[in-house]
C-alpha cells in the first residue's frame, strides 16, 4: 500500500499551495524539499526579500529627496545597509516560518533533500542522513526555475552575481552593471541606484521588458532613465573578465562597460536537474520545460508538472493557480480551470508596471480590431496628492464588440489596479462596463475608469 496519496517535489509557491490544498482535500502528503527552509525561490531569495528591499530603499530616497516637497524636514538622511538587510531577513524568515506552521497545521509530512522520481510513484530522497524511498499514488514535480545562464559570463558570486547574492550584499557597488532590462533586473537595478550606485543596464533587444506593450514599454525606460538608471538596448553581451578593479562586460560592436559587480539577469530555466526525469520516461521539450497535457499530466502515468517546470509565465501566483488545480484534480477528478494567458504580469519598480491579456503588438499581428482608451496619472488627483504623476492606464477593447482585451498600467500601485482588471477580462466584460462602475473618489483606480471611457473618446478629465 503506497504511502502517501500525493509526493509533492518542490516547496515553492506552486509546490507548498499544492500540498496544502492536497492536505485540505483529505489526502495524505508528503513534500520533499533540497533547501532547510520552505517557500522556495521565491520567498526565500526572490520575490519576497527583493520586494522588502524595493520597499526599503524607495522610504529611503523619498526621506532623502522628497518629504521637504510635503513640508517635512529631516535635517540628515543616513543609510544603514546592514539593518535594511536585516529587517529583510526577518520579513523572510516570517514567510518560511509561516508556511512551515501551515505544513504542520495541515498534517504534511516534510522531507528535506533531493527528490529523484525513480519510476511511477516511487520517490528517493537523498539527504543528509542517507536515502529515503517514497511511495504515493501521485506525484507533483514544483522544482520551480534557476536562473538561465548566458555564454561567457561566469557567475562567481562575488564579482559577477545573480538575482540570488544581489539581495545580500554587504555593500553598495559603486559601478553596477546589469544584464537584462526584464522585472528582476530592474527591480534590482533600481534598489541599489537608490542606494547610490551607478547602474548600467544593457538589454539584447530593442527595449526594457521587451514582453509587454511596447507603448508601455517605452514609457518605462524614459521614466526609469529619469529615476536614475543608464539603460542601453540592443546591446549584445558576448562575455565578462574579471580584472584587479572590478569586472569588464565585453559587447559586441562596442568598448567593454567597465563595473565593480555585474549582475546577470538574462531570465530563468527549468530547474529539472538531478529529478531523474528522462530515466524516468518524463518527457521535456527543446528548451528544457516538462512536457504536459491540458491536465497537467506528464507523459508518465500519475506524474504531474506545474508553475516554471511548464511552459507560460514564469510567476509565483501562476504556478499558486496550477497547484491548486491539479490537487483538485487529483482529489475530485475534476481540473480547475487556469487560464494562463489571464495572469498578471508586474514589475515591482517606481513606478510599478502591470499587463494582463494582449498587448497592442499581439491584436495587430493577429489582425484583430481593437479601439484603445489611455489616461494619464497626471490628470488624476489622488496622483497629484501622492506626488506620483508618472505613468498611464492603457486599455484595449474589441472594435466591434467592445470586450476588453488587455490591459496595461505604468505608475503607483500598478500591482494592485491590475487585479480589477483581470477580473474584467476573465468575465468578458466591454470597456463600457468598466467604465459604467462607480469608482470611488479619490483614488488611483479612477484612471482606469477614465481609461475605459477613453476607448470611447468620452474621457471627463483630460
Amino acid at each position: 500500500m503506497p504511502d502517501f496519496d500525493v509526493i509533492v517535489i518542490g516547496a515553492g509557491p506552486g509546490g507548498y499551495v499544492a500540498a496544502i490544498r492536497a492536505a485540505q482535500l483529505g489526502l495524505a502528503v508528503a513534500c520533499v524539499e533540497k533547501e532547510a527552509t520552505l517557500g522556495g525561490t521565491c520567498v526565500r531569495v526572490g520575490c519576497i526579500p527583493s520586494k522588502v528591499l524595493l520597499e526599503s530603499s524607495e522610504r529611503f530616497v523619498m526621506a532623502r529627496d522628497h518629504l521637504a516637497e510635503h513640508g517635512v524636514l529631516v535635517s540628515e538622511v543616513e543609510l544603514d545597509l546592514g539593518a535594511m538587510m536585516e529587517r529583510k531577513d526577518k520579513v523572510v524568515k516570517s514567510n518560511t516560518d509561516g508556511v512551515a506552521y501551515l505544513f504542520k497545521k495541515h498534517g504534511i509530512e516534510r522531507f528535506t533533500g533531493m527528490a529523484e522520481l525513480i519510476e511511477r510513484g516511487r520517490v528517493v530522497v537523498h539527504g543528509e542522513d542517507g536515502d529515503t524511498e517514497l511511495v504515493a499514488e501521485n506525484v507533483i514535480l514544483a522544482t520551480g526555475s534557476r536562473v538561465a545562464e548566458l555564454s561567457g559570463v561566469e557567475v562567481d558570486g562575488e564579482k559577477v552575481i545573480t538575482s540570488d547574492h544581489a539581495i545580500a550584499l554587504e555593500e553598495v557597488p559603486r559601478r553596477l552593471v546589469v544584464i537584462g532590462a526584464g522585472a528582476i533586473g530592474l527591480e534590482l537595478g533600481s534598489v541599489w541606484a537608490r542606494l547610490g550606485a551607478n547602474v548600467t543596464v544593457l538589454e539584447y533587444l530593442d527595449r526594457v521588458l521587451p514582453t509587454m506593450d511596447a507603448e508601455i514599454s517605452r514609457e518605462a525606460q524614459k521614466v526609469f532613465t529619469r529615476r536614475g538608471l543608464e539603460i542601453r538596448t540592443g546591446v549584445a553581451v558576448t562575455g565578462t573578465t574579471l580584472t584587479k578593479r572590478g569586472v569588464s562586460v565585453h559587447v559586441e560592436g562596442a568598448n567593454a562597460v567597465k563595473a565593480d559587480t555585474v549582475l546577470l539577469a538574462t531570465g530563468r530555466a527549468p530547474n529539472t536537474e538531478g529529478l531523474g526525469l528522462e530515466a524516468a520516461g518524463v518527457e521535456q521539450d527543446s528548451k528544457g520545460f516538462v512536457k504536459v497535457d491540458e491536465r497537467f499530466r506528464t507523459t508518465l502515468e500519475g506524474v504531474y508538472a506545474i508553475g516554471d517546470l511548464i511552459e507560460g509565465p514564469m510567476l509565483a501566483h501562476r504556478a499558486e493557480d496550477d497547484g491548486v488545480a491539479v490537487a483538485e484534480l487529483i482529489a475530485t477528478g475534476v481540473v480547475g480551470h487556469v487560464d494562463h494567458g489571464l495572469v498578471p504580469n508586474v514589475v515591482y519598480t517606481e513606478p510599478e508596471v502591470a499587463s494582463v491579456g494582449k498587448t497592442e503588438e499581439q491584436l495587430k499581428e493577429a489582425g484583430t480590431p481593437y479601439r484603445k482608451g489611455v489616461f494619464p496619472y497626471q490628470a488624476n488627483g489622488r496622483a497629484r496628492a501622492l506626488g506620483a504623476t508618472d505613468g498611464r492606464v492603457k486599455l484595449l477593447a474589441h472594435k466591434e464588440t467592445d470586450r476588453l482585451l488587455g490591459a496595461h498600467v505604468i505608475g503607483a500601485r500598478a500591482g494592485d489596479l491590475i487585479a480589477e482588471l483581470v477580473a474584467a477580462l476573465a468575465f468578458h466584460a466591454s470597456s463600457e462596463d468598466v467604465a459604467r462602475l462607480s469608482h470611488a473618489h479619490p483614488t488611483l483606480s479612477e484612471v482606469v475608469k477614465e481609461a475605459a471611457l477613453a476607448v470611447h473618446g468620452r474621457a471627463l478629465h483630460i
